[in-house]
C-alpha cells in the first residue's frame, strides 16, 4: 500500500513517511519502531498522576499504558494505530477512537491533561489543533505539546528537530507564556487553560 502523503503546516514539502499515517506493512513495522524508540519515563513524570488524560496521535500505544489516570483515552487517525494500542494496552481500561487534534470528537472540557507526541509537525493545521485540544481540556488543565529536541541524546530527535521559529509558533498558539521542559529527547511545550471556561474554545 502507497504511503500517504500529508501537506503540514511545519514544512514546505508533504510529508511522505510511514509515521505520519501508518497504515499496511510499513504502518505495522512504524508502530514497533515507536515503541522501540520512545522511551515514555520522563514525559509520564511530567504528566503526573491525573483523573483524566488524553493522547491526541496516540500511535501504538507506548504511552498511554504508562499512565495512572481514572480516565485514559487516545485517539488517532490511523485505523492501525489503534488496533496496535488496543493490543498494548489489554486488560486496561483505555478507551481508543479515531480522531485528529484537529477533529478529537470529545466534548468540551473533557480532560485534566491533553499531551502529543511527535506528532504536532505532521498537522495539516496548527492553530486549528492547539484551538481543538484547548476546548476539551478543562479549566486549569494543561496542554503538553512533544517534539523531537535538538540537544536529545538520540540521533533521530535531533535530526527531527524543529528550529525555533517554528517551536515559538507552537508557543504563541498555546498561549504565551508557555513553559517549556527539556527532556532526554524531546522538547516540551506546556500552556494552561484558563481558570474559567471561555466561549472562545467552545465548539459551535
Amino acid at each position: 500500500m502507497a504511503t500517504k502523503e500529508i501537506q503540514s503546516w511545519a514544512y514546505d514539502e508533504p510529508i511522505r513517511s510511514p509515521f505520519a499515517l501508518p497504515q499496511g506493512v510499513l504502518g505495522r513495522l512504524a508502530g514497533r519502531l515507536m515503541l522501540w524508540l520512545n522511551d515514555p519515563g520522563e514525559l509520564v513524570t511530567l504528566i503526573g498522576e491525573q483523573g483524566s488524560v488524553l493522547e491526541a496521535g496516540c500511535g501504538p500505544g507506548g504511552l498511554l499504558r504508562h499512565i495512572e489516570a481514572e480516565r485514559i483515552c487516545g485517539i488517532d487517525p490511523s485505523p492501525e494505530m489503534l488496533r496496535q494500542a488496543a493490543r498494548h494496552n489489554r486488560g486496561r481500561h483505555v478507551e481508543l477512537r479515531l480522531g485528529t487534534a484537529a477533529d478529537t470528537g470529545c466534548p468540551d472540557d473533557s480532560f485534566d491533561v491533553v499531551v502529543s507526541v511527535n506528532n504536532v509537525a505532521m498537522w495539516p493545521d496548527l492553530e486549528a489543533g492547539i484551538h481543538e485540544l484547548r476546548r476539551v481540556t478543562r479549566p486549569r488543565g494543561r496542554l503538553l505539546i512533544a517534539w523531537h529536541s535538538a540537544t536529545g541524546r538520540s540521533a533521530i530527535a535531533r535530526k527531527n528537530a524543529l528550529p525555533e521559529e517554528k517551536l515559538g509558533r507552537i508557543a504563541h498558539a498555546l498561549g504565551e507564556p508557555a513553559q517549556r521542559h527539556e527532556l532526554t529527547n524531546l522538547t516540551v511545550l506546556e500552556g494552561r487553560c484558563p481558570g474559567s471556561a471561555s466561549p472562545e474554545y467552545r465548539r459551535t
